[in-house]
């Protein structure tokens, strides 16, 4: 499995310029046509410095969005769950539709179908912590009384999350405000809270 780089073995500017490299390059030459060996050079940092901090291109690239997803889509709680998860699926929408993250994490995502190393470590690093962080969020609603106690709570996170990546992956338009609202809202009557306690 694919383990997380050492940031007290490496520089912190090195790590940086790796992983704007890749997205760099991701963005400009497709996912298919980056190497390490590019990366390395538009980094200014050797081949084997990648090596040694990541496994393959997949890893970076991997990594970059890691942390640009992280960043841009917090499980914030103001009380309300439906302006709550609104801002967080707009927020999500907004990141992979547009470069250079939208290349780079459907890159990724194809590539993870024929490399059970990078799969691994997408699930790990990205899916994994990210589903409990969305549970852990509809669950902090439903101790506050706005979900009823007995709702699915990692079947709700399947069904946020879901259309939007069936989007992405084929390509289809990405949703709007309008299209991510009336999803919140659906989910949440699925859940059976009631209009008035979901914002």
């Amino acid at each position: 499995m694919i383990t997380s780089p050492s940031s007290v073995r490496r520089s912190e500017r090195s790590r940086r310029a790796t992983l704007d490299a890749a997205l760099e390059l991701c963005t400009e030459k497709g996912y298919g046509r980056v190497t390490v060996e590019a990366i390395a050079a538009r980094a200014g940092v050797s081949k084997k410095t990648i090596y040694r901090w990541w496994p393959s291109k997949g890893a970076v690239l991997l990594e970059a969005f890691t942390e640009a997803l992280v960043g841009a889509t917090p499980f914030t709680d103001s009380g309300d769950i439906a302006a709550d998860l609104r801002n967080h699926i707009n927020s999500a929408v907004k990141l992979i539709s547009t470069p250079p993250y939208g290349p780079a994490y459907a890159g990724i995502l194809s590539e993870m179908h024929h490399d059970d190393e990078l799969a691994g470590a997408v699930r790990a690093q990205l899916v994994d912590p990210r589903f409990e962080a969305a549970v852990g969020r509809l669950r902090s609603a439903q101790e506050q009384g706005q979900i009823p106690a007995d709702a699915d709570l990692p079947l709700a996170v399947e069904m946020l999350y879901g259309p939007v990546y069936y989007r992405h992956v084929l390509r289809k338009p990405a949703q709007d405000e309008e299209t991510v609202a009336a999803l919140v809202a659906h989910v949440l009557r699925s859940l059976g809270a009631a209009p008035g306690d979901t914002g």
